[in-house]
């Protein structure tokens, strides 16, 4: 199989322009030959920035702006001082990120970003930086896979990548010298030491310093998963490979530098971009005859040491409940928890380097570690549960050519190895329940599963794992290429592997689209984040012709979780919500024990009165756009008159050198700004600019067709004629900026829907459709289904009030596949309804009945929507009104109905 991108993924889009956008008025630089000093000196082709960060600043706010994110006072710069080729000198550069939920494709969102940022400024040195060498791996892999497609999306724009490796340090020459687009990835283990490779002078580059090399090019950083790369250690690290700026990508930043994009959870769950998360909980219940203590954490706080401990309190309604209590030494847990049998419970030592807590009775805990457990029966239950699952998946997707896939996250190597307890309960389990499932008639457990856990390397550069015997190298590197590497062939039907064991070693950077299920059999806490965990299978599942399907309900990742669905819920949701505070978090997981259908009321579905209402509204439209172009020519015009375009230009930086303080070497200090010595004059011939224009508006995102005549009548007006000549390419980039920005003002209002002869069928609505009960309203009176699945309070609160009106006769929340064709992206309305006349009450007199599409949204939905939301609503709104005839409206509640 080979996946398919789709490259007008609208929010994608949205993140590709932002970072380019925020570089507006760099002019594009061709390949700049600058020499690096040192012992022989040698030449590179680096990268180069021309604008200030004044000039930055203007960008990101503008972008910041739009995109609804907090402003930043200032540019956020890294300063080190640093060793360079001529001695020891001070680096400062700016950082800027971007946050998208996991899942949502950022690999693929910033190599084309990389690919962009060449196509219009001329940047072409870039090294991503990640944390592992399962992050590293997972970039390679994207890279690999999506080479054809940006090759066709850019015609065939030439680049390379590759992985740093310090024994072929050619690839740093290679990355130096070369003049077209480089991408090298390392992990910030690489070059965090005096002592790597890359830091040491060596005759095979002619005596040249490797590191010293890569400074030459001033390469631009993107940085994959930068919470991991936050220590003094790292941060000098990263200034050491003296970068042009960074571009910091993840879903869990923490420190956002710079904001320029954000994509929540809550707008990848509300955009249909990851799958729906329910989670199966696996606890031991009524069980109090031992006591139950696990350490959650040790505290130092003003020269007293506390720790966090879970344990089973007696409450005042004589319950016994799961609480946390602090302790000190010498506490007892029996004062603690109210229950005699935690009297033998001394608090002895709390040790906060070794992060463990020892009881006078000689038993020690570590931090995440627990006892009281019946460890071995939660584990048979867990894993027995996830097959079970994992077959009911199978043979619900296998018909949509979807192979699935079960991630284990176990607590120790040693569990799964060998005759360890996992892997010896997996074994059982799938030989008692391999025969509900036809494809595992012939297979053996030893088949469907492979372990990936932390690396080394043997000296002859096998993979293997860092417990395992010589006798294991080959299966384990044979099972580390299938799982990091040949994701394909591990999504194939062909291959029997579909249970995946790992420990920690996948936790970012790695995921795969087909994780339906994730076990998290953790003997201690989990020592990742919920957030981590579920990540690594939100992605939306590919089928076997490499096409992603986005139906919702072919998209449901199930956590299996060894704590009560409370607790694992509680805790996922605190996690998004300290990131992105309440407005931010999606719906909570649904409980995967507590599931319930809703079925379609047949009576109802072919009522005279739901038959009109489809009939009504069923209909699919297109639309065309009518451009006023001379109300956009007298708006665009006078903001082209007023560009400040600065020349190509040569800057000096001053800086004093002088001895090191250990008396050997220099050290270069930065005395002042850049200042501008002499501007370039431009010797070529002037370019065409209509065309320079139209090939800006056709290929950045999203792309624009314009006719000449009217990019020829903006040349021809404005008074700013010089900005064109002193430098034409940035000219023609600031004036594309503001016709894009007055266009997408006249996007909507100039939008006109035609009815086409194609619509929906009512046989689309499904008989039955499984959800959570948590998210299931019950609506006997007048729904299509007997029950309404809800997203979010103002949901549900409008159905229980529709449920009350005796004057609607029936409504549909209409489904996820009835969307509405916009410039902007699909829009999927809320509700369609029918109802009496206000003024005919019952119906009594005979009046029509209304026909009525209603979009639900909190209180304040004008100043919270985004503006392309706002957009998908208005054009919602032409296309029932204007081509359909259906009375449309944006409301709160049911009481704002007719």
């Amino acid at each position: 199989m080979q996946f398919k991108f789709d490259p007008n993924q609208e929010y994608q889009l949205q993140a590709i322009e932002a970072v380019a956008r925020l570089f507006d008025g760099q002019p594009r630089i061709e390949a700049d030959l600058r020499w690096a000093g040192g012992g022989g000196g040698f030449s590179a082709i680096g990268n180069r920035l021309d604008l200030d960060n004044a000039s930055l600043l203007t960008n990101l706010h503008a972008l910041q702006q739009a995109g609804g994110i907090a402003p930043d006072g200032d540019i956020k710069l890294i300063t080190e001082k640093i060793p360079t080729a001529d001695g020891d000198a001070q680096v400062s550069f700016p950082n800027f990120s971007v946050e998208m939920e996991t899942g949502t494709g950022k690999t693929y969102v910033y190599i084309r970003t990389a690919l962009e940022l060449f196509r219009r400024y001329g940047f072409r040195k870039f090294i991503v930086v990640v944390p592992s060498v399962a992050v590293r791996e997972g970039v390679l892999k994207s890279l690999q896979m999506t080479g054809q497609h940006l090759h066709e999306h850019y015609g065939n724009l030439p680049y390379r990548y590759y992985a740093y490796k310090s024994e072929s340090l050619s690839q740093v020459r290679q990355f130096a010298l070369s003049d077209s687009v480089e991408f090298m990835v390392m992990t910030i283990d690489s070059f965090n030491k005096e002592l790597n490779v890359i830091r040491q002078s060596t005759d095979r580059l002619q005596g040249e310093t490797p590191i010293h090399m890569v400074q030459a090019a001033r390469p631009i950083l993107i940085l994959d998963e930068p919470q991991n790369m936050e220590s003094e250690k790292s941060v000098a690290a990263l200034a050491a490979l003296m970068p042009l700026f960074a571009l910091r990508y993840s879903a869990t930043h923490r420190n956002p530098y710079n904001l320029v994009y954000r994509l929540t959870s809550y707008d990848a769950y509300r955009q249909g971009l990851v799958k729906r998360i329910e989670v199966a909980s696996v606890v031991q219940t009524d069980d109090d005859n031992r006591p139950f203590i696990r350490l959650d954490s040790v505290q130092t706080a003003k020269n007293t040491l506390t720790a966090t401990l879970t344990v089973r309190k007696l409450t005042a309604k004589g319950a016994v409940r799961d609480a946390a209590v602090k302790v000190r030494p010498g506490d007892n847990l029996k004062d603690k928890t109210n229950r005699d049998e935690y009297a033998p419970f001394d608090v002895d030592t709390i040790d906060a380097a070794e992060q463990t807590v020892l009881f006078s009775n000689d038993l020690e805990l570590k931090a995440g570690q627990a006892v009281g457990l019946d460890r071995d029966a939660i584990f048979k239950s867990q894993i027995l549960y996830t097959v079970e699952e994992h077959i009911r998946k199978q043979k619900k997707l296998k018909p949509f050519g979807i192979k699935v896939l079960s991630l284990f996250f176990i607590d120790r190597v040693d569990n799964y190895r060998d005759d360890g307890i996992i892997k010896k309960l997996f074994d059982e389990a799938f030989e008692t329940m391999k025969a509900r499932l036809p494809d595992w008639k012939n297979k053996s457990a030893e088949e469907v599963q492979a372990a990936y856990f932390a690396e080394r390397r043997t000296k002859q550069g096998a993979v293997i794992l860092e417990d395992s015997s010589t006798g294991r190298a080959k299966k384990d590197e044979a099972a580390y290429d299938l799982i990091m590497k040949d994701k394909e062939r591990l999504l194939s039907f062909d291959e029997p592997v579909c249970f995946i064991f790992s420990h920690s070693a996948l936790r970012e950077g790695w995921d795969n689209p087909n994780v339906c299920q994730i076990c998290t059999l953790n003997q201690t806490l989990s020592e990742m984040k919920k957030r981590q965990e579920v990540g690594r299978g939100v992605r939306l599942v590919v089928s076997q012709a490499g096409e992603r399907e986005r139906d919702e309900k072919l998209n449901v990742l199930t956590v299996i979780a060894n704590e009560s669905y409370e607790q694992y819920v509680a805790r996922l949701q605190s996690e998004i919500e300290a990131e992105y505070g309440p407005d931010g978090v999606p719906p909570k997981p649904g409980n995967a024990r507590k599931k319930k259908s809703a079925r379609l009321n047949k009576k109802r579905c072919l009522s005279p009165e739901f038959k009109a209402l489809w009939e009504k509204i069923k209909h699919k439209t297109r639309y065309a756009v009518t451009i006023d172009t001379e109300k956009l020519l007298d708006e665009v015009v006078p903001e082209v008159d007023s560009l400040e375009v600065k020349p190509p230009r040569v800057t000096v930086t001053r800086a004093a050198v002088d001895v090191g303080d250990d008396g050997e070497g220099f050290q270069a200090h930065q005395m002042s700004a850049e200042r501008v010595a002499e501007y370039i004059r431009n010797e070529e011939p002037l370019p065409n600019l209509i065309d320079v224009m139209a090939n800006l508006l056709e290929h950045t995102s999203p792309p624009v067709r314009l006719t000449r005549r009217t990019l020829m009548e903006i040349v021809e007006r404005t008074s700013n004629k010089r900005a064109a000549i002193i430098n034409p390419h940035a000219f023609a980039t600031e004036t594309v900026r503001i016709l894009k920005e007055k266009l997408a003002e006249q996007l909507v209002k100039g939008i006109q829907y035609e009815r086409i002869s194609e619509w929906y069928e009512m046989t689309q609505f499904q008989a039955e459709m499984e959800s959570w009960k948590d998210y299931l309203v019950p609506a006997p009176r007048g729904s299509l289904y007997d029950h309404v699945e809800f997203e979010s309070e103002v949901e549900r609160q409008f159905v229980q009030d529709l449920e009350r009106r005796t004057d609607v006769r029936v409504y549909v929340k209409l489904p996820s596949w009835f969307t509405v064709q916009t410039p902007v992206g699909e829009y999927n309305p809320d509700w369609a309804l029918v109802m009496d006349d206000p003024d005919d009450p019952g119906g009594e007199s005979g009046k029509p009945l209304l026909y009525l599409v209603r979009e639900t949204k909190g209180d304040n939905w004008r100043n919270g929507l985004r503006e392309n939301e706002s957009r998908k609503i208005s054009c919602g709104e032409r296309h029932f009104r204007d081509a359909l005839g259906v009375d449309y409206k944006v409301v709160t509640q049911a009481g704002e109905l007719p």
